[in-house]
């Protein structure tokens, strides 16, 4: 009984924030409720809330994940090491993912993970720029040869040596090969997003504009 009281506030803390943030009446992923789940679904809402993550901190894309059991654990596994595991500190980690939203123009995701840059110790300029489309005038060492790795993929489809070298001076191919999991990992996150039609909550953290077309 306790175990199916719990697994129902899971469940209502992974979907009450989706319907809250993207304010539908009839969402494209509606809220499961417990006696919906799959023992396979049960077994991962469980995992799910447990630490790092917390009931209260569920957001999409989550509650996306849940429609396929088998393979929620594993982009959840991915998701835990890119946010918290690789060699990268927050400042630059944070950085990268929200290049990743800037791709996209993706919202939701560059709001859940604005705060988590500037804690991190990204400056609020380079954001600025960044959500205004425009290269950061003032970027670290590191935070250049970061910007420049994940641009060139985007834009020009292919790294420079010169782009690369300064890459593998900074953070070695470990750090490389983890930036590419960044990017690659929130790339999926933008498109589930995206087709989920999750919006931001308000708040007062400047929007992404508009990429020229």
């Amino acid at each position: 009984m306790k175990s199916l009281v719990r697994l129902t506030l899971i469940v209502a803390a992974l979907s009450l924030p989706q319907l809250a943030a993207a304010q539908q009446q009839n969402p494209r992923f509606p809220p499961l409720s417990a006696d919906q789940l799959t023992p396979e679904q049960k077994a991962w809402a469980e995992a799910i809330a447990a630490p790092p993550r917390n009931a209260k901190f569920f957001n999409p894309p989550y509650n996306i994940y849940l429609r396929s059991p088998e393979l929620a654990p594993r982009l959840s596994a991915l998701s835990d090491f890119v946010r918290w595991h690789t060699s990268l500190p927050p400042r630059l980690s944070e950085f990268a993912i929200l290049l990743a939203a800037r791709q996209w123009t993706q919202q939701f995701e560059w709001h859940a993970h604005y705060p988590l840059a500037i804690k991190g110790g990204l400056d609020p300029k380079i954001l600025a720029d960044v959500a205004a489309g425009r290269r950061p005038a003032e970027l670290q060492d590191d935070e250049a040869a970061l910007y420049n790795l994940v641009t060139e993929i985007y834009r020009d489809k292919k790294v420079s040596d010169a782009t690369f070298q300064a890459a593998i001076g900074k953070f070695g191919e470990r750090g490389v090969m983890e930036i590419i999991a960044i990017i690659g990992y929130y790339d999926l996150v933008s498109m589930t997003l995206i087709t989920a039609q999750a919006a931001p909550v308000k708040d007062d953290i400047p929007e992404l504009q508009p990429l020229p077309k």
